[in-house]
């Protein structure tokens, strides 16, 4: 089955009537699901059994610090301009990687690792090579592994980039968020064009297997016709692919956006019709609608696992690599194994005592049960594919599902009914199917399987759109 930014429906009223706050996804249980009950010793456990099965593994690096704030940001970061503050973080970075990795059998290889933050490029070069050094030495990686950096176009220049690919990265991204002027002075993240182009041309010219960017829409003083220019250069841009994200306004949680008045924000209907218009303009110009907010070329890797029922779902977003452990290294990361999922101490204080203590960083977890697992299949599945064989899910994530499917989740497909009728799902003997005019409301979907949901405050989550 393919799914195309062809077959993605627009309805206005559908999106009104489901824009509540719901998780993203990138994992169930979502994060908030994370207690201090789970720790180490399930963490280890964890490893040990998929040492055991030889699991793939992915690696990700948090580098929190960012020179400036953007204030639109919902990420874990630190703003300083002292640069001084890294030599100090790597050190303990690196302890927490080589502590972890002596738990991991060589054996089991790397497929995935990618690098995020905050700003990883606030790190110099030396720095760079000798993180990227420290993961080499201390995994087994695949020759051909994903290797992605997301850099800050407004701290880089064409040395730093061609840097990079020579030292090992292979895909690389980029946050545009809007060429408007007043939009980027609003959101405090200055970015001329001819800086977005020269960027952009460096990435091509280092040869780079895919550079990838993001759009936020949402945002302060954005416009239908603003952000139709926005769209338009950033076609022009030629990424491979685009992710496109709604700018979630939750000051009560993230401080830096108190800088940025609601009033200033879009109204809704504004905002629909912006939402619109981009998945309009990106389908006549090509980009294939993979998911949730991102859009890829056909011939990306993306596009074409979609295609082949292969793509799969993590922390770090959609990805072409098969069910891996994820390992997260650094402040606030979070690492996901098949059955428990841990996250590292927040603040730098707590992170740095527990190395010192020769600890692994570990502040809460969660370890999930069968019914979690399962849950799990089905909701990464409907989200990657928007489509469920009953019968085929089962052995494609390896379950052992010995219950009959329908009797099962009796009450799910009951909740169900009412969003077939409104045509975002079809219900079938053997499948459930999302419809293009479901697309868009996908994590609405998903949340009908979502056991956790009910026990949450909304102001948790994002909307939906």
């Amino acid at each position: 089955m393919t799914i195309t930014a062809q077959t993605v429906q627009f309805d206005a009223d559908l999106l009104n009537k489901y824009d509540k706050s719901v998780p993203r996804y990138t994992s169930y249980p979502p994060a908030t699901e994370l207690k201090s009950e789970v720790g180490e010793i399930d963490f280890r456990a964890g490893i040990a059994a998929g040492n055991h099965k030889k699991t793939p593994i992915s690696l990700y690096c948090h580098i929190p610090f960012c020179e400036t704030a953007c204030y639109f940001c919902g990420c874990n970061t630190i703003i300083t301009k002292n640069k001084k503050v890294a030599p100090t973080y790597l050190d303990y970075l690196t302890k927490d990687i080589s502590q972890t990795a002596a738990l991991i059998s060589p054996q089991r290889k790397v497929n995935q690792i990618h690098w995020g933050g905050g700003t990883p490029n606030y790190l110099n070069q030396s720095q760079i090579e000798q993180l990227f050094n420290h993961l080499v030495s201390h995994f087994n990686i695949e020759q051909r592994a994903e290797i992605s950096i997301e850099v800050n176009p407004r701290y880089i220049d064409k040395n730093y980039i061609f840097f990079l690919k020579s030292l090992g990265f292979n895909r690389i991204s980029f946050g545009i968020q809007d060429f408007n002027p007043q939009v980027q002075e609003a959101i405090n993240r200055i970015q001329p064009e001819s800086m977005l182009f020269n960027v952009m041309g460096w990435m091509r010219d280092a040869g780079f297997d895919g550079a990838n960017v993001d759009l936020i829409y949402g945002l302060p003083f954005q416009t239908l016709e603003t952000f139709k220019e926005t769209v338009k250069k950033t076609i022009q841009l030629n990424p491979d692919r685009i992710a496109l994200f709604n700018f979630a306004y939750m000051p009560w949680l993230k401080p830096a956006q108190k800088n940025i008045s609601e009033s200033d924000l879009p109204k809704a209907a504004e905002k629909l019709a912006i939402l619109q218009m981009t998945i309009e303009e990106l389908n006549s110009n090509g980009y294939v609608y993979i998911g949730m907010d991102h859009f890829a070329k056909p011939d990306d890797e993306l596009a074409i696992a979609q295609q082949q029922g292969k793509l799969h779902r993590n922390f770090q977003g959609y990805t072409t690599k098969p069910e891996s452990d994820l390992f997260a290294f650094g402040i606030t990361s979070i690492s996901m194994l098949h059955d428990v999922y841990v996250q590292n101490h927040k603040g730098l204080k707590g992170y740095y005592n527990a190395l010192d203590a020769g600890k692994l960083p570990i502040e809460k977890g969660v370890s999930l049960h069968r019914d979690d697992i399962i849950r799990r299949a089905i909701i990464m599945e409907l989200m990657c594919q928007f489509e469920l064989n009953k019968d085929h899910f089962e052995e494609k994530y390896n379950l052992h599902f010995d219950l009959d499917f329908d009797q099962y989740f009796a009450k799910e497909l009951v909740e169900l009914q009412p969003l077939e009728a409104d045509g975002l799902v079809k219900l079938y003997s053997d499948r459930i199917t999302v419809t293009p005019r479901g697309r868009l409301l996908i994590r609405n979907v998903v949340s009908v399987f979502d056991t956790y949901l009910k026990g949450r405050k909304e102001q948790s989550f994002s909307k939906a759109i």
